[in-house]
């Protein structure tokens, strides 16, 4: 089998991101974003779906986080879009539903290769620390559209917006973790391309 892994980096006037990924990894991470919170989401994507991965980035965050988290997400994307390959054995599709104290994050992802962002979710208050929790639709959504993945995200019930946060991550390392499994050895597709 080929190795599954990437390596993305991303120099723009407002931020350096570097992204490197290993699919067939046990969950080991190396993350210094800047961005306490980021750092701390990133990890749980990392542990929970067996992800190894390597997030470094530095950003105009005098201004606020926004554009850091998007580019990160953008290397995320493409990364694991790249270290998919031809995408031949993977399942496909990974779907979880994830308890966090009294939050349940539910989250459904098919590496179609066609990016489509689903994301149902109300969080009680605007910030989670100094961080802005629009920045987490915002990553999610570029992650989407970069990974070429469908991304649905659902939190039917939740009060304390850490825990749906962190529910969600936690969630989207299970899903993505069982989607990018190799189970067979032909593309999941009657198409016969993904």
């Amino acid at each position: 089998m080929a190795n599954r892994n990437a390596r993305i980096e991303r120099k723009t006037n407002e931020t350096d991101v570097l992204v490197e990924l290993n699919l067939d990894g046990i969950g080991q991470y190396e993350i210094d974003t800047g961005v306490g919170f980021v750092d701390h989401m990133l990890t749980h994507l990392s542990k929970h779906s067996k992800i190894d991965l390597v997030v470094k980035a530095t950003g105009d965050l005098h201004i606020d986080a926004h554009h850091t988290v998007e580019d990160i997400a953008i290397c995320l994307g493409q990364a694991l879009d790249e270290a998919l390959g031809d995408k031949k054995g993977i399942a496909r599709y990974g779907s979880t539903s994830v308890p966090m104290e009294e939050a349940l994050a539910n989250v459904s992802v098919d590496l179609s290769g066609r990016a489509k962002f689903v994301y149902n979710v109300e969080y009680g208050t605007e910030k989670i620390g100094d961080f802005d929790v629009e920045c987490i639709e915002e990553m999610l959504c570029s992650f989407a559209n970069n990974g070429k993945l469908n991304l649905h995200i659902t939190v039917p019930y939740g009060t304390n917006s850490h825990h749906i946060a962190e529910g969600i991550f936690k969630s989207l390392g299970q899903s993505l973790g069982a989607a990018v499994k190799i189970t067979g050895g032909d593309v999941p597709s009657t198409k016969g391309v993904l």
